[in-house]
């Protein structure tokens, strides 16, 4: 069941949520435009026959190395693979804690940011990007069973499990809901499979993503956002030329169901439209 949120303003608080690794709304380390590197164009990169990628690897399933130490993988890491093939180069990955990924696209370390950066205006204003590959909702989880919970209104006086540091505690507050305090998915399932809670807030892609390999038929999406974060390739401004063959390459990858397969390998659903 989908709801148009009005609370919080949900367009601006599933961007929070999902602004890659959901750990800030803002362009980190930015430096302003007189510290950052000219645009890279498409033709530097195909004489140099690399696409150099900004990305965590410490990011699953989006950007990390199996195991802790394997290759490295992941959804977005498979899904700009795939572009640079369609640019006819190689992909070679600089892994980057979050908080420097943008004054390392900006300092010129890299060409590109693929790690799940959600599109915002504030970031473009500073950043150009690509079209969106990862489209993903806000979704209430409860047990299999529960059909008190329809809507986000339903969670007025009910307990939700949510991690004080995320929005979506600030959502189920504003939703008259009382919080019980977590540290993350893993202790919100095991509340709510306890009857400890009634519901947990948060991203499509987490409830996906923990489906994908716990197959727990002991809970489910309850209620659906209507409002989606998108999530893209970023670049630095001015890469006009670079941009477009990045979306020509998307398309192409989306037309022949390669992001289609590459998300159900990650997700079991196709997150990428």
């Amino acid at each position: 069941m989908t709801h148009r949120l009005s609370l919080l303003g949900a367009a601006a608080a599933l961007t929070l949520a999902l602004a890659g690794c959901g750990s800030s709304s803002t362009p980190a380390g930015n430096g302003g435009a007189s510290e950052s590197a000219a645009p890279t164009s498409l033709q530097e990169i195909q004489d140099a026959g690399v696409l150099t990628v900004g990305t965590e690897g410490t990011y699953k399933p989006f950007s990390y190395h199996e195991g802790g130490s394997g290759d490295l993988t992941g959804y977005d890491v498979e899904v700009i693979t795939a572009v640079a093939e369609k640019l006819g180069v190689e992909a070679e990955f600089e892994e980057t804690q979050w908080d420097a990924i943008f004054a390392g696209l900006e300092a010129g370390r890299f060409d590109v940011i693929a790690n799940q950066v959600s599109i915002t205006d504030e970031r473009k204003e500073t950043y150009d990007f690509s079209d969106p590959y990862t489209v993903s909702s806000g979704v209430i989880v409860t047990t299999a069973d529960n059909t008190d919970i329809t809507s986000f209104e339903d969670l007025s006086g009910k307990t939700t499990a949510q991690s004080l540091t995320s929005n979506w505690y600030e959502l189920a507050q504003e939703a008259g809901a009382d919080v019980e305090p977590v540290e993350g998915w893993a202790q919100s399932v095991t509340l709510l499979e306890q009857g400890r809670v009634d519901a947990t807030i948060n991203d499509e892609l987490t409830y996906l993503d923990y489906q994908k390999t716990s197959n727990n038929a002991g809970i489910k999406i309850a209620v659906t956002t209507d409002e989606t974060s998108e999530s893209a390739v970023a670049v630095r401004k001015g890469s006009t030329d670079l941009v477009d063959a990045i979306n020509t390459a998307l398309g192409e990858l989306r037309a022949d169901g390669t992001l289609a397969e590459i998300s159900e390998k990650y997700f079991g659903s196709d997150v990428s439209e």
